[in-house]
C-alpha cells in the first residue's frame, strides 16, 4: 500500500517545481513503522538529521502552494499547465494520506517537509528547498 502511496506522489510531483527566490524540485520520502506516535516539529528534526535547535515553522498545505496552484490572468500556457499540476499534486497528497503537516525548517534556506501518516502506519511525503531573503 505504502509503495504504491509513494509512486503516485512521485508521479504528481515529477518535472514540478517549488518556486520562490531558486526553483527545487520534489523528492518523495518514507518513514517506514514511525507514525505510531503523534508527527511533532522535534520528531521531524530528528528524522531529517537536523540539529534540535533548528527553528521550525508549520503552515497549512494550501497557504504552502497559495502562490502555485491559481490561475492568474496574466499566465501563459506553460504557467496554467503547472497550476494544474500543482492542482493534482495537492489533491494527491490529500487523497493519499491522512493528518498532513506542512513543515518549514529553518531560515532564508528552508527545507520543507509535506508529511501525512498513510494507512500502513508509515509516515510519507514530499520535500523540497524555498529561498526566502
Amino acid at each position: 500500500m505504502t509503495n504504491e502511496i509513494t509512486e503516485k506522489l512521485k508521479q504528481a510531483s515529477d518535472s514540478l517545481l517549488m518556486m520562490s527566490e531558486s526553483e527545487y524540485p520534489f523528492e518523495v520520502f518514507l518513514w517506514s513503522n514511525q507514525a505510531q506516535e503523534p508527527m511533532t516539529a522535534q520528531k521531524l528534526l530528528q528524522l531529517t538529521g537536523h540539529s534540535p535547535e533548528t527553528s521550525v515553522e508549520e503552515v497549512e498545505l494550501d497557504y504552502l502552494f497559495r502562490n502555485c496552484a491559481e490561475e492568474k490572468e496574466w499566465h501563459d500556457e506553460i504557467q496554467k499547465q503547472n497550476v494544474q499540476k500543482y492542482h493534482s499534486l495537492v489533491k494527491t497528497l490529500k487523497d493519499n494520506l491522512i493528518d498532513i503537516h506542512v513543515y518549514r525548517i529553518g531560515t532564508i534556506s528552508i527545507d520543507v517537509y509535506i508529511v501525512g501518516k498513510t494507512p500502513d502506519k508509515d509516515l510519507a511525503g514530499i520535500s523540497t528547498k524555498v529561498v526566502e531573503t
